[in-house]
């Protein structure tokens, strides 16, 4: 028996066309794990067949009433406001409703993968994009039988190839700020990282050594402080780390904006001067940084345009189309402001 061209199909003229009960269709449509493969493959063929949208899939369609949920790990960073802020005026101009989930420092409160997505289908939303938070394959899995979207910013740990990332050129930021600290003069330079295994961290990172290694300058382990968080606790721990050591650094590059104010606080409980004693540049680009004193030398990520990125692809992919790629790069540039200059008895040109 074949579903009628003209019938609204239904959760139970599907399970009738599959040869199965309506709960496994249900089960199915919902992305439960506990069907049989070759009766998934099945019930599939027959939603197919038959035109079956999910809530999800219908309300997508138009792209009115859509309900994104954004999850962050928490919201006390100039980063983290500049994204939203672009996720936020996206949403305005596509009539996008944005929910926001702060999940803590660990995402360990977070509901099971499982319970999570399925809340998510139940409740209609649209998908779900994770800034800088990590983000289990099981999750990812929980979501994908769903048919859930979820597109990552700057993930803490590298998503599959399937799942859509937007971030920025980390390594060729990494490598722009050295080269302009090189360029000053300097060749003692330190870099106070953020969250060691962190994606974007390593880019900056190895960006920092790539830049040292091509102008000849030995890279240093001890000038290399891991920090815990993109904070400014790393900032100051990492500050007080590297003025322990008999030969001090001269400048440092830190791994984000927040490690930077960080430094620059503890550099004035301690009478260090930035830039004159240490140069100092940071990584992001915000507001923050900007208006410190001094103003902070900094690599500039398109924090807006990533959250607008991300909402973008996130729509694009609920509509059904097909992304032409699956990792959304930005461009970074050097902001060059006060913070940076010859280090102390360096030649006058």
């Amino acid at each position: 028996m074949k579903i009628s061209e003209q019938a609204k199909p239904t959760l139970a003229m599907v399970a009738l066309q599959a040869g199965v009960s309506a709960p496994t269709v249900s089960k199915v449509v919902n992305g439960r794990d506990d069907v049989a493969p070759e009766t998934r493959a099945r019930v599939l063929a027959a939603l197919e067949q038959a035109g079956y949208q999910s809530p999800l899939q219908r309300r997508s369609a138009g792209e009115t009433g859509i309900v994104v949920e954004v999850v962050i790990d928490v919201l006390d960073s100039a980063y983290m406001i500049e994204v939203l802020n672009g996720i936020l005026q996206f949403a305005a101009a596509a009539d996008v409703e944005i929910m926001v989930s702060v999940t803590g420092p660990s995402p360990s409160n977070l509901r099971t993968p499982e319970r999570r997505a399925q809340r998510m289908l139940d409740e209609g939303r649209a998908g779900m994009i994770v800034v800088t938070s990590a983000f289990s394959e099981a999750q990812l899995q929980a979501f994908r039988r769903r048919k859930i979207p979820v597109v990552v910013i700057d993930p803490l740990n590298p998503p599959s190839a399937d799942v859509v990332s937007v971030g920025a050129t980390n390594w060729a930021g990494g490598k722009a700020a050295t080269e302009h600290l090189l360029d000053l003069g300097h060749r003692r330079i330190a870099y106070i990282g953020g969250i060691e295994k962190a994606e974007c961290n390593q880019a900056r990172l190895h960006g920092y050594m790539a830049a040292l290694m091509a102008r000849g300058v030995t890279v240093d382990p001890q000038y290399i402080v891991p920090g815990g968080r993109f904070r400014r606790e790393s900032g100051v721990a990492g500050l007080q780390a590297l003025l322990q050591l008999d030969q001090r650094p001269t400048a440092i590059f830190a791994g984000s904006d927040a490690i930077a104010l960080g430094v620059l606080s503890e550099a004035g409980r301690r009478g260090v001067r930035v830039p004159e004693d240490i140069s100092l540049i940071g990584f992001d680009g915000t507001r923050q940084g900007e208006e410190s004193v001094p103003s902070l030398t900094s690599v500039a990520q398109p924090l807006e345009e990533m959250g607008r990125a991300a909402l973008r692809s996130l729509l694009r992919q609920a509509r059904g189309e097909v992304l032409d790629s699956h990792r959304v790069e930005l461009a970074t540039h050097l902001i060059v402001r006060d913070s940076t200059a010859p280090p102390a008895g360096a030649a006058k040109g």
